[in-house]
């Protein structure tokens, strides 16, 4: 069995191991990683060796941990990303590159269609009848996207967001509250197998599933990291939140994963401080003033305009793991126009945590 993992913010490790009587067997241990002493990669391979196949990560780690020499250094490399590897090898997990990935970046839609493209692609995805797809969002009006567990009430001030001709949705994914606008916002979504993140805890997913947002971003000379358990920030703060949903597949088929990102390009943050209850709390609780002391905006740190930004995202992409360019069926769509009517238009579905 053989498995991969791309530490965030760190290097590959490769793990070819066998099973023998329940046990772990013949582990062996790779990667483009740096290790001292030589002899520290033996000690791991001794450490996997024998232990229980239905050991957790936190549990192969610590036998990592316990058997290195006194003394080792890992550069790129980490106890727990070995033993993440072995779990994603006992797991039959996929990589990247094992798909024909697909870019869908087309006109801008409304805040509903949107909520309805990402259940309805990744719906597709977990059904086999998509491949793995990218898909870089247009804004066709502001809007509040409420995550699914949120209180309404709560977290929007709906007197504010009228006033401001912003409409407020809920989307399917869990999370906080994201405010968006037209222009000023880069949302993509990654609608993946769920064998792409067979192997990985939940936090574990966020940071596999942003990794390559973290290239793209160092290739525009800046220097971001993952922060769990949804966020990537720089030292100038946070500029993107994720949020995740997994949706079963059909008769038995393995699942889907849905993964969305909003990055802010630029905010205007009293307006957004203005719709968001949420962000005001959020912002005293910290003792912090002013929202772009939180939140700091691409345009600002790299200076490029935002399609250039987009086009830099998609290139990287691209280099690391192939992307053609696909659209959104007529199929898709009619059946995503439909959900944003019935679904994501509704007051009951808006509404459904006051």
């Amino acid at each position: 069995m053989h498995g991969e993992y791309k530490i965030p913010g760190g290097k590959l490790v490769v793990v070819d191991v066998d099973t023998e009587g329940g046990a772990l067997c013949r582990a062996r241990v790779a990667g483009d990683f740096f290790l001292e002493p030589d002899e520290a990669l033996d000690a791991v391979n001794d450490a996997l060796n024998g232990a229980p196949a239905d050991t957790d990560a936190a549990g192969l780690a610590a036998r990592v941990d316990a058997a290195l020499p006194e003394g080792t250094v890992m550069y790129g490399l980490t106890s727990e990303g070995i033993a993440i590897a072995v779990r994603r090898a006992l797991a039959h997990a996929t990589d990247w590159t094992d798909y024909d990935w697909q870019l869908i970046h087309e006109g801008p839609q409304s805040p509903a269609l949107h909520m309805a493209l990402d259940e309805v692609l990744t719906a597709e995805v977990a059904a086999g009848r998509r491949a793995p797809t990218l898909r870089v969002w247009e804004w066709g009006a502001p809007a509040v996207i409420v995550g699914s567990f949120q209180s309404l009430r709560n977290g929007v001030d709906a007197d504010a967001a009228a006033r401001h001709g912003v409409q407020v949705v809920r989307r399917i994914s869990g999370g906080g509250a994201m405010f968006v606008e037209p222009g000023n916002t880069i949302t993509y979504s990654l609608s993946v197998p769920e064998a792409l993140v067979q192997g990985l805890s939940f936090q574990d997913s966020y940071a596999y599933l942003d990794d390559w947002v973290l290239g793209a971003l160092g290739d525009m000379g800046i220097r971001a990291w993952y922060q769990p358990l949804n966020d990537i920030a720089t030292d100038q703060g946070k500029i993107a939140g994720a949020a995740q949903k997994r949706i079963v597949g059909p008769e038995g088929r393995p699942g889907a994963v849905l993964h969305h990102v909003t990055m802010s390009y630029d905010i205007d943050a009293d307006k957004m401080l203005d719709v968001l209850r949420i962000g005001r709390e959020k912002l005293s609780d910290k003792g912090i003033k002013s929202a772009k002391k939180r939140v700091d905006p691409l345009r600002r740190q790299t200076g490029l305009p935002r399609e250039a930004v987009i086009e830099r995202m998609i290139e990287s992409f691209r280099g690391r793991y192939g992307l053609s360019q696909g659209k959104v069926t007529d199929e898709e769509l009619t059946r995503a126009q439909h959900l944003a009517i019935t679904k994501f238009s509704s007051p009951a579905w808006t509404a459904r945590v006051p």
